[in-house]
């Protein structure tokens, strides 16, 4: 796409003020460590050690250098930052190369622009670019000022507390977001962070990490961040078959389930393998799926199991262990969640609409005792509770169908450590765990069944109040930080 002659006006001031300002980049950034700091402890709390990472516009560097990846690119329309960048971290690759006119023959997992949008020319295109440099999956985190800050920036411009710039762009969080739509981009999350740029003692830390993430409150930060992932128009001929699947059912006290559980799950995919876990059953469980192992061994792949520890979480673990399938689902062994449902969790994922499918029951009616009036309130709260958590809207956190890809899974594995294993159910272990990997979580709504055998393994009180101890746990583990 050719470049008009204002936006190349606008570059070639750009890339002058950008030379000048190399010679003193590095240590101006070391006086406002501060501001610089949050932002590098933000995008590398959603980055993970074994993916490729490309910064665009990444000036002398340190941001680029402080993200933990197996792979660290970064390029920058500015000779004298490149040759900044090299001196400082040699073990990187740093290119000079326009954001408008991306050349690299390579795709990223993680792709971050930082403070860049608001000094290119043409910010549709920047984002066009990206395309390039993307595959099916990855994400790309996009860093911009808040416009409702261009008067206070001005005048610590005028006083000496911030580097005077060229006439910059001020787009507002909707301009971002439309223009990422326009270039082929979802976004799936915003945040808003630091109210206070400035590192005042007690006062600093007080108003960004706490003050600042209110609502209403939030709207007033300097720092917004755009979160997407590429759209997605892959036809349906081309991922029916594309991925093999492996449903994992946990079981406890549900012995009459067994069989509907194998008979009504469809075939979809390329694949379907079946995992049943058994755990601490005081009837005749285990002894059932054994004998429905080998009756069905001909016409369905299926492994079966036991758990060593207790508690849903475990068991799924267990059979997220052994699963060799390309996508990992939980299906309840009540089937009140219903297995002719589960490939439109298949379709959502592989399609690429989703990384992380989480099922909703709280959306179309449910059968009459499907759920008691106390498990539904306790529904609604921590919905609300997740969905300011998260910064996005989340219906249902407790039903029990979770599916995302396995190599994603291994990297919430390898995440678990920051988390610590403390969910003995399992549900907050993937949704925390998807929110750290940068996941796009969508719900999929489904018609939620009353049970036709046995009697549910839930506690409303015992189990609730470790609910809510996990939810306090992760406010200071993900909206705290």
């Amino acid at each position: 796409m050719p470049i008009d002659n204002i936006s190349l006006k606008n570059s070639e001031e750009s890339l002058a003020y950008f030379e000048e300002r190399a010679k003193s980049q590095r240590a101006y950034r070391r006086r406002r460590s501060y501001y610089w700091n949050e932002i590098t402890k933000y995008c590398d709390y959603f980055s993970h050690e074994n993916i490729s990472v490309l910064e665009v516009g990444c000036g002398t560097g340190e941001l680029l250098a402080e993200i933990k990846a197996k792979r660290k690119v970064g390029i920058d329309f500015s000779p004298s930052m490149i040759t900044q960048a090299k001196e400082q971290f040699p073990s990187l690759e740093f290119q000079v190369m326009a954001a408008e006119d991306i050349k690299l023959n390579e795709k990223f997992d993680l792709i971050i622009i930082s403070n860049l949008i608001n000094h290119v020319g043409d910010v549709q295109q920047v984002f066009d670019q990206l395309r390039n440099v993307c595959h099916d999956r990855t994400k790309v985190i996009v860093t911009y000022y808040n416009y409702l800050w261009q008067p206070v920036l001005n005048f610590f411009e005028w006083v000496g507390l911030k580097k005077k710039t060229p006439p910059q762009n001020w787009l507002s969080n909707n301009d971002v977001n439309n223009l990422l739509y326009l270039a082929g981009f979802d976004v799936y999350r915003t945040t808003m962070r630091m109210l206070m740029p400035l590192n005042i003692p007690l006062i600093a830390p007080l108003l960004n990490r706490y003050i600042g993430r209110m609502p209403f409150i939030r709207h007033l930060c300097l720092n917004l961040y755009s979160f997407a992932k590429v759209i997605n128009a892959t036809p349906r001929v081309d991922f029916e078959k594309k991925y093999t699947t492996s449903v994992v059912i946990p079981a406890r006290n549900e012995s009459g389930n067994i069989e509907d559980a194998i008979l009504r799950l469809p075939k979809f995919g390329k694949d379907v393998e079946i995992i049943f876990v058994e755990g601490n059953s005081t009837d005749d469980t285990w002894d059932t799926i054994q004998k429905m192992a080998e009756k069905y061994k001909g016409s369905h792949n299926i492994k079966i199991a036991r758990q060593d520890g207790k508690g849903k979480g475990d068991a799924v673990r267990k059979g997220f262990g052994i699963a060799t399938g390309d996508i990992l689902m939980i299906l309840d062994a009540d089937l009140t969640v219903p297995p002719e449902d589960i490939p439109k969790f298949y379709d959502a994922i592989a399609s690429g609409n989703g990384d992380f499918i989480n099922g909703c029951r709280l959306i179309y009616k449910m059968e009459k005792n499907a759920m008691r009036p106390l498990n539904l309130l306790g529904n609604k709260f921590f919905s609300i509770a997740f969905s300011f958590l998260l910064e996005r809207p989340y219906k249902d956190t407790l039903c029990g169908t979770k599916v995302l890809f396995r190599d994603d899974y291994e990297k919430l594995i390898i995440n678990r450590k920051f988390f610590g294993d403390f969910d003995p159910f399992g549900d907050f272990d993937l949704i925390f765990g998807a929110y750290k990997l940068n996941l796009k979580t969508v719900e999929l709504p489904i018609r939620y069944r009353e049970r036709t055998y046995g009697d549910t393994n839930i506690s409303r009180f015992k189990h609730g109040f470790i609910l809510l101890q996990m939810t306090l746990f992760a406010a200071r583990k993900i909206k705290f930080i």
